[in-house]
């Protein structure tokens, strides 16, 4: 089964909890492998409360359009609209890896198009997987994590101590 990787976000309402239902409805469609410590972020790109986020490792036989179609409905359950503009936000699931495949489609780019970009994102990434290798650049995310310049603020508030899952 593939091996995908998608990230986890919450900052608005009780975040923790969110982002714990939010992996209980996953848990229902994909084999979760690994989950990552939980973070507060900083938000990138608009205003509003800090974030938590979390990335987790999973398999899955959904294709990546089916998975995306997955995390959307997840989140419409959850209670999110997409807006336009970048809003809080109770749950925020990324396709942020599908293997090493690349899409590049109008509705669907993977690897996710911000991924190497975001602190938020690679720290927990390295922490569970830091041999990934991004498909697209052909660096190790390790490497993209060192050499990134995103000042954004993300730190670790609650240690995975269940062995990653």
């Amino acid at each position: 089964m593939p091996v995908v990787y998608i990230g986890l976000g919450s900052n608005k309402g009780d975040r923790l909890k969110n982002i714990d239902v939010a992996l209980n409805h996953l848990k229902k469609k994909i084999v979760v492998e690994k989950r990552s410590s939980f973070y507060l972020t900083e938000p990138v790109g608009m205003k509003g409360g800090w974030f938590v986020n979390c990335v987790l490792e999973g398999k899955t036989e959904q294709s990546p359009e089916k998975l995306l179609h997955t995390l959307l409905e997840i989140e419409k359950r959850m209670g999110r609209v997409r807006e336009k503009k970048k809003t809080s936000r109770m749950i925020d699931l990324d396709l942020l890896l599908y293997e090493d495949t690349v899409v590049d489609k109008v509705d669907l780019v993977v690897p996710h198009p911000h991924l190497h970009k975001r602190r938020f994102v690679l720290t927990p990434l390295v922490e569970i997987n830091p041999h990934l290798v991004h498909p697209v650049l052909g660096k190790s995310l390790k490497e993209i994590l060192k050499e990134l310049k995103d000042s954004h603020q993300v730190d670790k508030i609650l240690e995975n101590r269940d062995g990653g899952h």
